[in-house]
């Protein structure tokens, strides 16, 4: 019996020392951040470049200073995911916002700005928004308990907190100035609202969802649903607000009852405002954005003034980038008048598959609001919007996807006569003819500016020609629908217009760069056609790449699409020093035309953007970059692009690999391919189906299209529709063909729609199943984009370990071996 006993004692205590040994060979395999090389992780810690907001009367820019990246600390705070929302309990609003830190105002003039006074200790700012007149800027300040209303002077540069609101910004934009500048409508949170209630992990119940016989609701993969009635009662309480009309001064007037607002928008002459509620039944299947909403108008002073509509849930909206609700939908105001509500009726169910002439109708009402609605417009294909001028003048938009076709029309207001400006299809980058000129009026509502002989100016910030990218201003006389080009971006710069500043005089903002000088603001006088002067002076954002080499590409594919890619060499390399290893990263797309998918796309003139999210920062390590590669897919006439999607797709790969190898710099047998989204999804089926790489890394993907029945990307046919599509398009039922290495990075809280943390747990499995050379890394708290400084240098030191492995250094038998090659320096095989 003793002698049993110290047997078994000498068995635990052998099996202790095995779990002891393997844990620590485990603990050797990094369950800590980990930081790249220093070249890679300057990229995460530089600080940003600031972004600029110009005042109405363009004579004043305001600087804001953005955040680095947050700390994972920060990304670890509680956060509550409910209908569609991830919401901060502690104050209030939206979790992990990215903020702005400080606000700094300049004279066009003026070579200084001057820093705004009166800021919080340690600012966090969002939701930044110019009075209409221009005298003043308010914003929000989050702290650990509250979002506060600051409003900045700007004659005196100084700001400060608004009385005691406190701002409830569960739900977007939490307020509008109204046009008098001296308040606005503000969403706070009600002052009798008590603490929330305790959470009951005891469930009262089972959870049921039901759906009665007939009854189609065909929804996306949403993904923070609501699941359970507990978590009904969180997200009524977390979103509800108090409308209130705030007072620069701090004076409070109630407006209505307290309420799930979704939105508020104050008429232009500031007499009413339009309050859309959120009301039961909430659903199960669809985000807030689907919810009964209930539309009204107030008058300033509180009280009601007309129902507009109460929409019923919306769960069996036509999934597809033509569908639309049924009922009235989208209510705005008329920007060019006091007072008149517009909205939009779909005429086909919202089916896209529904024949029909007309698709939508608009509908007008004015103040009082007392007579029926007048219909106005009547739309071919879906409407969009509309871009309001004066009492003869707008114009308006249609979108139709299916034959990616898109009107523009111009309308006379006075009786609603149209005539098409513009029909073309939005595909065809070349014919796009830019965005009308602006102006504030006297409502301090945005309409278009229009000269005399009603001519206006456009503005084109990509300009795509045969050329490459080169922005463009030109002169569009609306009656006769004749353009003249005024300026376009010419060599060596790469220049945008960024906003009219006077429209006679012709007086632009622009924003000018080359590969090695990093973006600044420039005042240019295009009717002078003197030099333009420099606004701005930020200084290069890391001054230690300038010298990266960079060259746009242009080269076909084997059935004559032509494509473009941007191609990184690093600082000093020569041809002479031979091939480099090289690593591609894309984002597929789909056209309905060859002519439309051959466009030239970017431009050699651009600025040298080495970001640490895409491929470009790995010409720091040595390697050639083919990046933004164009991978179309193409579907003509009756075929839908996906149909041949995998041969496009290695089409594509082949033939940007080969346009490297023919300038001599591409090492074609060390490629590596990578992508984020459904650029994961690419680089996993260029791996399963083609030969062309050493590894890949694929981010935050999804893998398996079944789990995405309803529809995916651009592919609007279900999984029963066109199962041999779907099964063909995901790794996931391809994973016995994997023999090439892969690496799998994803946000353990992923939201983006299908993206599932899920896809890459399965994919992974399958994978190691049939013995693929592969490794999963989940990153914590991340989202779609990840955001934490921690996590973006970890991810980087990921990718670099495994292109340094297996593209840079591959082992001759590499892809033959069975996840025996899975360590890097850190890390663990396993999640």
């Amino acid at each position: 019996m003793l002698h049993n006993r110290t047997t078994q004692q000498s068995r635990w205590i052998l099996l202790v020392s095995w779990l002891v040994i393997s844990l620590a060979g485990h603990a050797q395999d990094a369950p800590s951040y980990q930081t790249p090389p220093k070249p890679l992780a300057d990229l995460v810690t530089t600080p940003p470049t600031p972004n600029v907001s110009m005042s109405s009367k363009g004579d004043m820019m305001l600087i804001l200073e953005q955040a680095s990246a947050p700390s994972i600390a920060e990304l670890a705070q509680p956060e509550l995911k409910l209908a569609g929302l991830r919401l901060n309990p502690a104050n209030t609003g939206p979790s992990r916002a990215r903020y702005i830190t400080g606000l700094s105002l300049k004279k066009l003039t003026d070579k200084d700005a001057k820093v705004i006074a009166g800021l919080p200790a340690t600012p966090l700012i969002s939701f930044v928004q110019w009075s209409p007149d221009g005298t003043k800027i308010a914003f929000a300040n989050s702290t650990d308990s509250q979002i506060d209303l600051y409003i900045a002077e700007v004659a005196t540069a100084t700001a400060k907190k608004v009385g005691s609101v406190v701002i409830n910004a569960t739900l977007g934009v939490p307020y509008h100035w109204v046009s008098d500048s001296k308040s606005l409508i503000v969403k706070t949170v009600p002052a009798t609202r008590g603490p929330a209630s305790e959470v009951s992990r005891v469930p009262g119940g089972p959870t049921t969802q039901e759906n009665v016989a007939g009854a189609r609701g065909q929804a996306p993969t949403y993904q923070d649903l609501l699941k359970s009635p507990s978590d009904e009662r969180q997200f009524a309480f977390y979103t509800t607000a108090q409308v209130a009309r705030i007072g620069v001064d701090g004076s409070m007037t109630s407006i209505g009852q307290p309420g799930i607002i979704l939105s508020t928008d104050p008429s232009p002459d500031g007499k009413y405002v339009m309050i859309e509620t959120v009301h039961t039944p909430f659903s199960y299947l669809v985000p807030v954005g689907r919810f009964p909403l209930k539309t009204e108008i107030y008058a300033m002073a509180g009280s009601l003034v007309k129902s507009l509509n109460d929409g019923p849930l919306q769960e069996s909206v036509p999934y597809s980038r033509d569908g639309a609700p049924t009922g009235p939908r989208d209510f705005a105001w008329r920007a060019d008048a006091p007072a008149s509500v517009y909205y939009t009726v779909a005429q086909d169910k919202g089916d896209p598959k529904v024949k029909a002439d007309i698709r939508d109708k608009v509908f007008m009402m004015d103040a009082p609001f007392t007579g029926a609605a007048k219909e106005i417009y009547a739309a071919q294909f879906r409407f969009e919007n509309f871009e309001w001028g004066n009492e003869s003048t707008a114009l308006a938009n249609e979108r139709w996807w299916q034959n990616r076709k898109t009107i523009t029309k111009t309308v006379n207001p006075g009786n609603w006569q149209t005539a098409v400006l513009f029909d073309r299809s939005y595909e065809d980058r070349y014919t796009n003819p830019g965005q009308p000129d602006t102006k504030q009026n006297q409502y301090g509502r945005d309409v278009l500016n229009l000269l005399p002989n009603d001519e206006i100016l456009m503005l084109n910030a990509i300009g795509s020609s045969p050329q490459g990218d080169r922005p463009f201003v030109s002169l569009l006389n609306l009656k006769t629908k004749q353009s003249r080009e005024l300026w376009r971006s010419a060599a060596p710069y790469f220049e945008r217009p960024v906003a009219v500043l006077d429209a006679t005089k012709q007086v632009i903002l622009t924003t000018r760069e080359t590969p090695d000088e990093n973006p600044n603001y420039f005042v240019r006088n295009l009717k002078a056609r003197i030099a333009p002067i420099q606004a701005t002076y930020f200084p290069h954002p890391y001054p230690q790449l300038k010298g990266v080499q960079k060259q746009q590409l242009r080269y076909k594919r084997a059935d004559g699409v032509e494509l473009t890619a941007t191609l990184y060499l690093p600082v000093g390399y020569k041809k002479e020093q031979g091939p480099l290893p090289t690593f591609l990263w894309a984002y597929p797309a789909e056209f309905k035309s060859k002519e439309a998918a051959s466009q030239v796309a970017g431009s050699p003139y651009q600025f040298n953007r080495i970001s640490y999210w895409g491929g470009a920062a790995f010409v720091t390590m040595g390697y050639a970059i083919l990046d933004n590669a164009s991978i179309p897919i193409v579907g003509e006439g009756d075929k839908e692009p996906n149909d041949t999607y995998v041969e496009q797709l290695v089409s594509s790969a082949k033939a940007a690999i080969d346009e490297g190898v023919r300038l001599g710099v591409v090492d074609s047998s060390r490629v590596g391919v990578g992508g984020h989204s459904y650029g994961a999804f690419m680089t996993a089926n260029l791996l399963s189906n083609s030969k062309l790489f050493k590894g890949g890394i694929a981010r935050s993907g999804a893998y398996n299209r079944t789990l995405t029945p309803f529809g995916f990307q651009n592919e609007q046919r279900s999984y029963w529709q066109a199962p041999d599509v779907y099964n063909k398009m995901s790794p996931f039922m391809n994973a016995d063909k994997m023999k090439t290495p892969l690496l799998l990075v994803h946000g353990e809280a992923d939201n983006n729609t299908g993206t599932f943390p899920i896809q890459s747990e399965r994919y992974y499995n399958a994978l190691k199943g049939f013995g693929a050379t592969t490794r999963l890394v989940f990153l914590p708290y991340e989202s779609h984009g990840y955001t934490a400084k921690e996590s973006l240098l970890h991810m980087l030191w990921e990718m670099n370990g495994w292109l340094d492995k297996y593209v840079k250094n591959p082992a001759p038998a590499a892809t033959g071996q069975a996840n025996k090659a899975g360590k890097l320096s850190g890390g663990n095989n396993e999640r």
